[in-house]
């Protein structure tokens, strides 16, 4: 697959990112670019400048794991940006076929297995929910539909967390850290995009937000990758207020591409009580529903 301008543009920015103390370099005043030379990223990993422009060119086809190792550690990439480096280079010389997701039929919609559903329907603590590499939401428990109930009443959202982060004003009150939400959503896309570079559904995603939103083209510019794994982040919720929440993400090992994420909040805390009175309100918004239409 030709991917050499991903490639490119994902070796500079981050050559750029680093300067010359953090390589352990003199730095000196007279530097034309900014971050690292391309001469002293070869040095770093031991190979010649030659060598290394072709890499940087976008020519990542057939260049071993030890090439990749060595580029790795002299641009100091962190565990996601290692892995993008490496499904960049599968993409390049197509051996990524094995280790993609499975493609899914987008002539009718992915459903849970009646036992995925009942697992997030056993999380009563905390919302948990079923996402893909696109952010799609698709699945959850009732507190995870209770909880994310502006994205999933907005139609534009379409039940994806990119699209209501960057097209829907209700993100900017339910995330009040939005920046930090608006970084990470892009960083999580562009991990996708280098792992399941054929996926058409997410090509289309980046180009509508690229299109609608200045903050979007502006993050992807950046070419930062990110894995979502483990955290703390603020939730400003419509109905119960301030939530400050723990996060696990987890991969679903049945379903390559999807991962489970849950929300749970410190015991004891004013968030777990705003939790609690979140449950509540759902229940008695599902047994309110149940009884306008009892036949569903």
């Amino acid at each position: 697959m030709d991917n050499r301008e991903e490639v490119r543009e994902f070796l500079t920015s981050r050559r750029a990112k680093i300067t010359p103390e953090q390589a352990g370099l003199p730095g000196g005043s007279r530097r034309r670019v900014p971050g690292l030379r391309r001469s002293e990223v070869a040095a770093l990993a031991d190979m010649s400048v030659e060598y290394y422009a072709k890499l940087e060119r976008g020519n990542l086809a057939g260049a071993s794991p030890a090439v990749l190792e060595a580029v790795a550690r002299a641009l100091q990439l962190d565990d996601a940006e290692r892995a993008h480096l490496l499904h960049l280079a599968q993409a390049a010389d197509g051996s990524d076929a094995l280790t993609r997701p499975r493609r899914r039929s987008t002539s009718r919609p992915w459903t849970p297995r009646s036992s995925l559903q009942w697992t997030l329907d056993a999380i009563t603590a905390g919302p948990a929910f079923v996402i893909n590499g696109r952010l799609d939401i698709l699945a959850a428990n009732s507190l995870a539909r209770a909880f994310y109930s502006d994205l999933l009443a907005g139609a534009d959202n379409r039940r994806n967390l990119a699209r209501f982060n960057f097209l829907d004003p209700a993100s900017r009150r339910f995330y009040p850290d939005w920046d930090r939400f608006a970084d990470m959503a892009v960083a999580i896309l562009r991990r996708e995009a280098g792992r399941d570079p054929r996926d058409k559904d997410l090509h289309d995603l980046i180009g509508e937000l690229s299109t609608r939103s200045e903050d979007f083209r502006t993050r992807w510019g950046a070419h930062d990758v990110r894995r979502h794994g483990t955290g703390t982040k603020r939730f400003c919720h419509p109905a119960v207020g301030d939530l400050t929440l723990a996060y696990e993400s987890l991969d679903l090992a049945a379903e390559p591409g999807l991962s489970m994420t849950i929300y749970t909040a410190e015991p004891g805390s004013p968030s777990e009580e705003g939790l609690r009175l979140l449950a509540s309100l759902a229940a008695t918004e599902d047994i309110s529903r149940t009884a306008r239409n009892p036949t569903t």
